[in-house]
């Protein structure tokens, strides 16, 4: 790695609402996470990069073996293969929002270069030591400059905002899982040096029952560089209404790079529900920004139509497409977490 962070060299992380040359991947091999529903899983995850691929190119780490089967989906899904890339990398799992790259871009010459960040797992919970190959398997295909970082990063951990601001949680990364031992300072200037990132924003607690201790794309999200979407539970009795209003308090005290308040759009948390012996974490926050749409988590719920309709006040230039959910959520993810974006 050059002694220049990608900082000084002039690089920074994009938005997701600004251009993108693809989005990645990981095709699920791992029957044993979708206990009793993996049958369901690879139509699922193929309607998914289906979406995508009406929008932009598709790149899927997917390891030859299943890449016979995996095409088969994908037409059966009636996705553009033209634009669908397979990559022999193998994975332990899907959630390519955490395993894989977080890409950065110098605007200056457009030189679109990926950091490297540790993965274990959300802080050691399940095997992840192919996952954490992923990024550097990745530079390498693409013939792209690499920084790597000692720290444990998850790119659904972090929202940014393209103007120097990152949002994240205290739940998940101040955890012992992922923290202890570490030193917070030098973390913090490797988020800075390695994101381009001028300050670094904080609410507390996640969703009940996420194993990701807390991420942050299933609870606030930007719009916009001024504009936050969050969820919230109106309903007192559930677990997640109080933790939801804190961190609601505290987005209220944040300001904007350019120092004025956030417009905040409050939306509902969809309906609490149990599939595989689990109680899941739904979220209507989970959505993926691409080229010209929003493609966003739905649940088979009364509130989805509304859910919809706030996201496209929210990015009126934008398609916003729904797509159902409830199966891969048995994993603990939706759309966000299955996804990583490139830069144009």
């Amino acid at each position: 790695m050059s002694q220049l962070s990608p900082r000084q060299q002039g690089f920074r992380m994009p938005a997701e609402w600004e251009p993108q040359s693809a989005v990645w991947l990981s095709w699920p091999s791992n029957s044993a996470l979708w206990p009793g529903h993996f049958d369901l899983i690879p139509a699922k995850f193929a309607e998914f990069a289906a979406a995508i691929s009406r929008f932009e190119p598709v790149r899927l780490n997917c390891a030859a073996p299943l890449q016979a089967a995996a095409r088969q989906a994908l037409n059966a899904a009636r996705a553009d293969l033209s634009v669908i890339t397979f990559y022999d990398h193998p994975t332990n799992d899907v959630w390519c929002r955490d395993h894989g790259p977080l890409f950065v871009k110098n605007d200056a010459t457009g030189e679109v270069a990926l950091t490297d960040w540790q993965f274990h797992g959300w802080g050691g919970k399940f095997e992840a030591a192919l996952d954490n190959q992923i990024p550097a398997r990745i530079a390498t295909a693409l013939g792209m400059r690499r920084f790597a970082y000692d720290f444990e990063l998850e790119g659904g951990g972090i929202e940014i905002s393209g103007t120097g601001q990152l949002l994240t949680t205290e739940a998940v990364q101040n955890n012992p899982n992922r923290a202890a031992g570490r030193d917070d300072a030098a973390f913090a200037q490797a988020l800075r040096d390695g994101l381009g990132i001028d300050e670094i924003l904080w609410i507390g607690e996640g969703l009940a029952n996420d194993d990701t201790d807390g991420h942050i794309d299933n609870l606030t999200r930007f719009f916009s560089p001024s504009g936050l979407l969050t969820v919230v539970e109106p309903d007192t009795s559930r677990p997640n209404h109080r933790p939801l209003q804190a961190n609601r308090e505290r987005l209220r005290a944040l300001r904007t790079s350019a120092g004025s308040a956030f417009d905040i759009v409050e939306l509902p948390l969809p309906e609490p529900f149990r599939l595989a012996s689990r109680d899941l974490p739904p979220s209507y926050a989970n959505f993926l920004i691409v080229n010209d749409a929003v493609i966003a988590p739905i649940y088979n719920q009364p509130g989805d139509d509304r859910a919809l309709g706030i996201l496209r006040e929210c990015f009126p230039q934008r398609q916003v497409v729904g797509l159902d959910c409830r199966v891969l959520l048995i994993e603990g993810g939706a759309l966000h977490c299955l996804s990583q974006q490139q830069p144009a």
